[in-house]
């Protein structure tokens, strides 16, 4: 059985922080992110990719809003946004990833799936709304809209500015795994749980009913790659490691770590919840649930045994 890695999209793999979110420019770091993929594709990984959508799925938001002001446009809830920006990060995805292959002279089918994520609803996620959407504001922009529309809003641990915050309940479970793993098997390239999946959750005799949330692509993809039994699960991000004591006096670089030193590091607050806390405590879940590696890197660096934070077991 060939390998078969679960890699997330994230940070810069779709947008930089500089950069306004353009048409172009997300497709041009698409296409780079892309490009980092060619020697695992080479290699005959089969690859599942999953991608966030924070930045995205907030500008959709506020343009619904601005629709409703301005035209009296009726206003769509958080996850139908979420599979608006599912669907166009897919097409992203795949359209570069095409165009990247057929450079290389590689033939792959690529699939983009629409894909709902179970959440339940009485998640207490649902009253601390806390997972960053939208782009960066200053304090007196946060403060004006928090007030006008009855939004949440957090500062930014980099000190970018504040950002929303939505809710972002755990993933239980991805009803379209099965087709995922056997599309993914037979080499097909699969992106999937975009922007951690459309929330939703299941009513008695089963029916699936959307709700208002955004949930967290890396705790998502985890989930994913632990049912498809994937060999490797890797978060792309806009760090090249993670780092204990980060921007402060003894900032340490982690390489290759163990469970039982990452989840110290965890418990002792080292990474930020709404940034790195989520990667690694999605890392620890695949290790801890049978993965053999885990790994937190940037797109650069993917492929190279030596690059990144490796998680152990």
């Amino acid at each position: 059985m060939k390998k078969l890695a679960v890699i997330a999209f994230g940070g810069n793999a779709l947008l930089r922080g500089d950069q306004v979110g353009t048409i172009d420019e997300q497709e041009q770091n698409v296409y780079e992110t892309c490009q980092h993929l060619v020697p695992l594709i080479k290699e005959g990984v089969d690859l599942v990719i999953g991608h966030g959508n924070g930045p995205q799925v907030g500008t959709v938001l506020l343009q619904h809003e601005a629709g409703n002001k301005l035209f009296d446009l009726p206003r769509q809830p958080i996850d139908f946004c979420v599979a608006e920006t599912q669907g166009s990060i897919g097409f992203m995805i795949e359209q570069q990833l095409r165009n990247v292959l057929a450079e290389q002279g590689i033939s792959r089918n690529i699939v983009t799936l629409v894909t709902q994520v179970v959440v339940d609803k009485a998640d207490k996620a649902f009253t601390n709304p806390t997972k960053p959407v939208g782009p960066f504001y200053t304090k007196e922009e946060a403060d004006r809209m928090a007030k006008e529309n009855e939004w949440v809003f957090h500062e930014d641990p980099r000190k970018r500015g504040w950002r929303r915050g939505v809710a972002s309940p755990r993933p239980l479970d991805i009803p379209n795994w099965e087709a995922v793993e056997k599309l993914a098997r037979e080499g097909h390239i699969v992106i999937t749980v975009g922007g951690g999946g459309i929330p939703a959750y299941v009513e008695e005799k089963g029916k699936m009913v959307g709700i208002d949330a955004v949930i967290d692509k890396d705790l998502a993809s985890s989930l994913l790659a632990t049912k498809i039994r994937a060999d490797e699960f890797c978060i792309l991000t806009d760090v090249p490691n993670v780092f204990i004591n980060f921007r402060k006096p003894g900032e340490k670089k982690l390489e290759r770590v163990h469970l039982d030193e990452i989840k110290k590091h965890l418990d002792d607050g080292q990474f930020t919840e709404g940034s790195m806390a989520p990667k690694v405590r999605a890392c620890i879940e695949f290790v801890e649930k049978g993965g053999k590696d885990a790994i937190i890197t940037e797109a650069e660096k993917l492929g190279n045994p030596e690059a990144g934070t490796v998680i152990l077991p």
